[in-house]
């Protein structure tokens, strides 16, 4: 079946755009964010100089000498009136809100007395009554009078545009009030609100909206014209004739560089891959025949290592209809085939055979000598021999045609399921690890005897194990303990048995899972220089 052309998820000028896009919003935003702060500032700046000319005009139309006279006349005089006529026309034509005179309480500046105070004639506010005591606004405004009558400063101005405030946005500008001899007598205050400023920043918030989204769409649409004339289409040929090339594995009928007429380096990557596409069909014909070799051997390897596996019990659980035990193994040969091997059969009803065995060498024969030594072990464990003179006879067999003196370790134990009693013999394999119930794994020192196919004559001693339910036996090969990372540092079997400990209430399955986890974590990526074999069995009471 013809495979399918991958198609992109999403298009590459989708991912240019929005790229585009996205630094476009954000240079928008910083320098909308910058432009608005310098606009507010520069209109905020317009409003304060106002307000500020305003009050200074006021004041150079008081007549200063006649303060302390209009704060006696309660406000009744003639020529008190007349002077808040004037400060009325002023208030009307200059455009402020209010303007007003007070006096502060110098003791603590809390309260303020109004001497003056006039209200536009288009504003919905009241005045203030001539000698109107009431409450200074609060701290900000109780410094600045201070500030004013001691001499501090020349002017104050107070922006009120943020959080609770009883009144809609505003500034207020103050200047004091001297006599003859420079003491401030009263303060004069010019107040205009900001509904202006806030209708004209609000107005250019949204003009800048509107141009930032129209510079946003032209940029899309220019950018999808621009990358699909000179690179969307060019690429779109590049990556068919690529994903040709890859199926057919033949020259195309007209080059790249031809279809592809780009003078930048898009052009240059199609002449590339037109050249790369001759070198190729080239190397494809020179490669055939140097690597018919190597596909046979590798054929021959891949063959090999399915025949080694299909050697191996590899379905779980193996016996499902057996209640009384329960077993799991593995083989991770280092390279594709390997020299360890696992065995476990019944030799009849009650009598459970356990094999652990490690080749000398590796590779294929390695994998051979392991294979012959596989059956000969099984051939005489079924004919009910035990375990020493199953090694015994192995031995024999093995030395009597072994030309290339390969040998084999093996631990080889037959478990008698009724009562739990595990025969067993050692051919100079690793120990075993044993758990009793409610116990932890320890190693089982056992006495070793001597390689199988090492030297003829030899004959094995065996020993007993007692297996309570609840017991579990852990085998192995030295491709676990001898495990090593990049510093050429061992796993070791204090890890190992560590590592068994971790989960020793675990099933077969999840304790050798455990014990490979922590071989990979210790080893990381270094190299997998030994086949790594492992076989747990746990026994248990039996179903009644």
């Amino acid at each position: 079946m013809e495979e399918k052309k991958n198609k992109p998820k999403v298009s590459i000028i989708f991912k240019s755009i929005l790229g585009i896009v996205t630094l476009f919003i954000v240079f928008s935003v910083i320098v909308s964010i910058m432009g608005f702060r310098n606009f507010t500032d520069a209109l905020l700046e317009q409003y304060s100089e106002g307000a500020f000319r305003t009050a200074n005009t006021a004041v150079m139309e008081f007549d200063v000498s006649k303060i302390e006279d209009y704060a006696a006349s309660g406000g009744t005089t003639k020529e008190y009136l007349e002077a808040l006529e004037s400060m009325e026309q002023l208030c009307n034509s200059s455009g402020s809100t209010f303007i007003y005179v007070i006096r502060p309480e110098l003791s603590d500046y809390k309260h303020i007395t109004f001497l003056f105070s006039t209200i536009n004639a288009d504003s919905d506010y009241t005045r203030y009554e001539f000698g109107f005591v009431r409450n200074t606004t609060n701290e900000e405004y109780m410094a600045k009078y201070r500030r004013l009558y001691e001499g501090e400063s020349d002017q104050e101005l107070v922006i009120r545009d943020k959080g609770y405030i009883e009144t809609d946005p505003h500034i207020t500008a103050m200047v004091p009030i001297k006599d003859a001899g420079g003491k401030t007598t009263a303060i004069l205050c010019v107040q205009r609100q900001m509904d202006n400023l806030v209708h004209v920043r609000n107005r250019y918030i949204v003009r800048t909206l509107v141009v930032m989204i129209s510079l946003m769409i032209l940029v899309i649409i220019g950018q999808s014209i621009y990358l699909h004339r000179v690179f969307l289409r060019p690429v779109t040929k590049i990556t068919e004739e690529a994903s040709r090339f890859s199926h057919e594995n033949d020259l195309p009928e007209k080059k790249l560089s031809d279809a592809v007429r780009n003078n930048d380096e898009i052009g240059v990557l199609a002449s590339s891959i037109d050249h790369m596409e001759k070198r190729i069909v080239k190397y494809v014909d020179d490669l055939t025949k140097v690597t018919a070799e190597k596909e046979r051997i590798s054929t021959e390897l891949s063959l090999a290592k399915k025949i080694q596996a299909s050697m191996l019990p590899d379905i779980f659980p193996p016996f499902p209809e057996r209640t009384e035990f329960d077993i799991y193994a593995s083989m991770d040969p280092a390279k594709e085939v390997g020299g360890d091997f696992y065995d476990f059969f019944l030799v009849d009803d009650d009598h459970l055979c356990l094999v652990m065995a490690d080749v000398s060498g590796k590779g294929v024969p390695a994998a051979l000598f392991m294979m012959a030594s596989k059956i000969i072990l099984a051939n005489y464990a079924k004919m009910g021999k035990s375990p020493s003179e199953i090694l015994t006879a192995a031995n024999s067999t093995i030395c009597s045609s072994n030309r290339e003196h390969m040998f084999v370790t093996v631990w080889l134990g037959i478990l008698e399921l009724s009562t739990g009693k595990l025969t067993a013999a050692n051919a100079g394999h690793e120990y075993p690890v044993l758990m009793q119930p409610d116990g932890r794994f320890d190693i089982y020192k056992d006495k070793h005897g001597f390689v199988i196919g090492g030297m003829a004559g030899l004959k094995y001693k065996e020993y007993s194990v007692e297996m309570k339910p609840g017991s579990k036996l852990f085998l192995y090969t030295d491709g676990v303990p001898e495990a090593t990372d990049s510093e050429n540092q061992l796993f070791g079997t204090e890890r190992m048995v560590a590592a068994l400990n971790e989960k020793s209430d675990g099933s077969p399955r999840e304790i050798l899972k455990t014990v490979r986890n922590s071989v990979d974590a210790f080893v990381k990526d270094a190299e997998q220089f030994d086949d790594l074999t492992m076989l747990c069995l746990e026994f248990k009471e039996k179903d009644k």
